[in-house]
């Protein structure tokens, strides 16, 4: 598919990290591959940090996504679409994605988020898993973004899945111009030490 064709249809490139070339990923890396709590990062810049809930609804997923997170056909997801800002601005569009089977028992409490954080909630359970990032770079006017956070960069994008009490979330993140890069002070992947399955994360788009 062209990149035009791509950005008309809102379908992100995603691919995993070996795929990329060094240099195209060397400058990008020590954050966009740092699979620790964004949203304490973000807390821990010292501006005023707010959460927007967009849009939230149930609506059968994407092709891919339905792939990653193995499900069947005809489930319905709930897609919940949210914006991360730090004194105002939006530097991050977040979009996940939780299957209905996900919705039970103990995550049935997620269907009633608002503009609280999901990544605190996932951050806080030590039975937590997460596969290895697939990433992406996108045209500034890409649909796969919201009209109004459109812009003249392009935009780094990334996503993986999560797996709490043995249940599949699919979180997409996308970082925009404002977004305040940082050196990792950790090691990337930390949570490899209970990965996800690994044909989470393998999948060719």
């Amino acid at each position: 598919m062209t990149l035009q064709a791509r950005r008309n249809a809102g379908v992100p490139h995603w691919r995993r990290e070996e795929q990329l070339s060094g240099p195209l990923l060397a400058p990008v890396r020590s954050w966009l591959l740092d699979d620790g709590s964004l949203t304490r990062h973000l807390l821990n810049t010292g501006k005023q940090f707010s959460l927007e809930r967009w849009r939230q609804r149930w609506e059968a997923p994407h092709a891919d996504e339905r792939k990653l997170l193995k499900m069947p056909l005809k489930e319905q997801a709930m897609v919940r679409q949210i914006v991360m800002r730090l004194d105002g601005k939006a530097v991050v569009y977040a979009r996940s994605v939780f299957p209905v089977s996900t919705l039970d028992g103990p995550l049935r409490r997620l269907r009633r988020l608002h503009n609280k954080s999901l990544g605190a909630f996932l951050f806080s359970r030590p039975d937590m898993r997460r596969s290895p990032f697939q990433v992406a770079l996108l045209a500034g006017d890409n649909s796969y973004l919201p009209e109004l956070l459109h812009q003249d960069n392009e935009a780094w994008a990334r996503r993986s899945c999560f797996q709490v009490a043995g249940k599949a979330i699919l979180v997409s993140e996308v970082f925009l111009k404002d977004f305040p890069q940082w050196k990792s002070a950790t090691p990337l992947h930390r949570s490899r030490r209970g990965q996800v399955s690994a044909t989470i994360g393998r999948s060719r788009s």
